[in-house]
This record gives C-alpha cells, sequence and structure tokens, in this order.
C-alpha cells in the first residue's frame, strides 16, 4: 500500500467553501456595523442640532429663520453660502457671529449627498432645517429638521425622520 502526503481534491474543495462562507459573513457584518454607526451619528447630530436651537431659543425667544435649509454642505443658505453655524446674530448660517451656539453643523454621514431631505424623501438625504409657526402668534416658534436612517434605531423607523422642538419621531407633528 502507497501512502500520499497532501490533499484530496475534495478536501481542498470543501476548505476553499467554507472559507468562502466565512469571508461573506465577515462582509455582511461588518457592511451592517457601517450602517449602525452612520445612523448612530446622525442620531448624535440631530440631538446637538436640537440642543442647540433650544438654547438659541432660550435667548432669542424664537428659532432661527429659514424654510427647508440643507445643513452642512448644502449651499442653501443665501448667496451660495453653506448653512454651517448657528449664532445669535446670523441665526443659521456659514459664519457665526454674536453668541456662537453651534460652530459646525454637519452633513449626513454618507456625504456626499446631493439631496436635501424633504417630507417625501425616500433614499438617504442631507439634514434640512424649516422653522414653523406653532402658536397663534407671528413667532417663530417651533422648527423640523428631516433626516434619514438606513435602519430602525433607538425606537424609529427607518426611513424618513423628524425632529422638532417636541422631541424626535418617523412624522413632523407640525
Amino acid at each position: 500500500m502507497i501512502k500520499r502526503k497532501g490533499f484530496t481534491l475534495v478536501e481542498l474543495l470543501v476548505v476553499g467553501i467554507v472559507v468562502g462562507l466565512l469571508i461573506v459573513s465577515a462582509l455582511m457584518v461588518l457592511g451592517s456595523a457601517r450602517q449602525k454607526a452612520r445612523d448612530a451619528k446622525r442620531l448624535v447630530d440631530v440631538r446637538e442640532l436640537r440642543s442647540s436651537l433650544q438654547s438659541y431659543f432660550n435667548d432669542r425667544d424664537a428659532y432661527p429663520t429659514g424654510t427647508n435649509l440643507m445643513l452642512g454642505a448644502g449651499k442653501d443658505c443665501g448667496t451660495g453660502t453653506t448653512c454651517t453655524a448657528i449664532s445669535s446674530t446670523n441665526g443659521i448660517a456659514s459664519t457665526a457671529a454674536g453668541t456662537i451656539y453651534m460652530t459646525t453643523i454637519n452633513s449626513d454621514p454618507s456625504a456626499p449627498v446631493a439631496a436635501k431631505c424633504t417630507s417625501n424623501s425616500g433614499s438617504v438625504c442631507n439634514y434640512s432645517y424649516s422653522v414653523v409657526n406653532v402658536g397663534t402668534g407671528a413667532v417663530a416658534d417651533g422648527y423640523e429638521i428631516y433626516f434619514f436612517l438606513e435602519a430602525p434605531i433607538g425606537g424609529l423607523a427607518n426611513g424618513l425622520n423628524c425632529a422638532t422642538e417636541a422631541g424626535v419621531g418617523s412624522t413632523c407633528i407640525h
């Protein structure tokens, strides 16, 4: 009886298939982790925006003006400038002056995202801000920030979500 050293073709194929399955499963887990990280970053960004807007409101008795402004990298703040800061003198603008509430407004972590979020966005989009009048007067006493989540997180559904002065949810209350 002759003993041969080495592996048979079947053994090599089985090992190759097992290694391939391990690689595929690792890539799936990695993709899911990246998605969750982007969504967590979105929630942190929105929480920081809400905090800064509340500080602005506490000092000025109104929220900054603006309708459907793309926050972060979007050039929606007049004369082609970005909406990257919140301050008492300039509101939401490209530069801060007076009391500074937020020096850097982040863009969506999937940037570059060309489209801003609107009330009917169906895919990843950049944060957008609109001031609203909730009460009976002409005071800007409310706001809406639209943002998009890739997966459910923290009690929020995947898809378009909205932050207001009252909280964060899947729909805007205004």
